[in-house]
């Protein structure tokens, strides 16, 4: 059986985190448009995923 998860550690992890698909780095951003990669300027971004135990 799967522990359960704390909402508060599961806000903070994945809320508005955004991960750059060219280099992988990590952004944090309240707006989905306009956003751009700090290392590389890329705008090709993508929400980080939540793992699926079970």
């Amino acid at each position: 059986m799967a522990k359960p998860r704390n909402e508060i550690a599961v806000k903070r992890l994945f809320t508005n985190v955004y991960i750059c698909m060219r280099c992988n780095a990590k952004v944090r951003s309240g707006k989905r448009d306009g956003i751009k990669c700090r290392k590389c300027n890329s705008k090709n971004m993508r929400l980080k995923n939540k793992d699926v135990k079970g």
